[in-house]
């Protein structure tokens, strides 16, 4: 039951990070990231009141502990938190450029329009 356990976790982590790194809609990376802290409260307050739950979750599960159980759920939601935050960077990158090249643009001298030449524009603002 273990082996099973362990190949659900492994396709489960390559799901997860197929499904993240493929990139996508940022309402999509924060409905998964809202529905994952959403599990992992209610799991974390299961798991205060009923200890024993934990356990015999991961019994059920092959697991020999419940710890053991909790540390594969930690590991697969640090992956999906490293996915998410790397999307996110990424996205947030793309828009620095894309704003960066726009002020540039707005803020380039037009000789063309004043009929000033650089040369004296830049004289005249220094």
């Amino acid at each position: 039951m273990l082996f099973v356990v362990q190949i659900l976790l492994v396709l489960a982590v390559a799901v997860v990070s197929l499904v993240l790194i493929r990139g996508g809609s940022n309402a999509k990376h924060m409905a998964v990231r809202r529905i994952m802290v959403l599990l992992f409260a209610l799991t974390a307050v299961l798991s205060i009141f009923f200890p024993s739950l934990l356990t015999s979750t991961a019994h059920l599960l092959g697991i020999g502990r419940g710890t053991d159980l909790v540390l594969y759920a930690f590991i697969v939601s640090f992956l999906v938190y490293m996915s998410t935050t790397h999307q996110r960077f990424r996205h947030m990158e793309a828009s620095i450029t894309k704003l960066a090249r726009r002020v540039a643009l707005d803020e380039a001298e037009r000789p063309w329009e004043n009929g000033r030449s650089p040369s004296r524009s830049s004289q005249t603002d220094a």
